[in-house]
């Protein structure tokens, strides 16, 4: 698959969506020097090109319960396709997991998941992560405070 090509007026588009989704058409044409039926065109384009690929509320994790931010080093004990998809079959069936890359290096995967506290976290590992499928090590990194978090992607 050939990698899309962003042209300015794209990027000055989304350059705004990444910071308002909720933007009306109107001024989100105003602001970036469209007529409104250009402007539409080139987010449904983007939309179909599936450049962007949905909007969401972004959600204060303290205010949903959810304030303790972990990391997990996951270390598994075979390397075998079977055993990769097993895993993350089982990481996308839970909802405190927000993020799980297979990665290069140390360790197999690296979890970003969402708790309440300590408690609710030393719950999920041993009723959950450490009884997924292929899990021989795990390695626990608590954010003491998050420094930057973005969903803006530089463009």
């Amino acid at each position: 698959m050939t990698m899309q090509i962003l042209d300015a007026v794209d990027r000055r588009l989304l350059r705004v969506l990444q910071v308002e989704g909720r933007i009306s058409n109107a001024e989100l044409a105003k602001r970036c020097n469209l007529s409104p039926a250009a402007c539409f065109e080139r987010v449904r384009r983007l939309r179909e090109r599936r450049v962007i690929t949905g909007y969401a509320a972004l959600i204060d994790p303290t205010m949903a319960g959810r304030g303790l931010l972990i990391f997990v080093e996951v270390l598994l004990d075979r390397t075998t396709g079977d055993v990769f998809e097993a895993f993350a079959a089982a990481v996308r069936a839970q909802p405190e997991v927000l993020e799980c890359h297979m990665v290069a290096g140390g360790f197999d995967y690296l979890i970003k998941a969402r708790v309440g506290d300590m408690d609710a976290y030393r719950v999920f590992l041993g009723d959950v992560l450490v009884k997924m499928p292929g899990v021989r090590e795990t390695r626990t990194y608590a954010v003491l405070e998050e420094v930057k978090s973005t969903t803006v992607l530089p463009l």
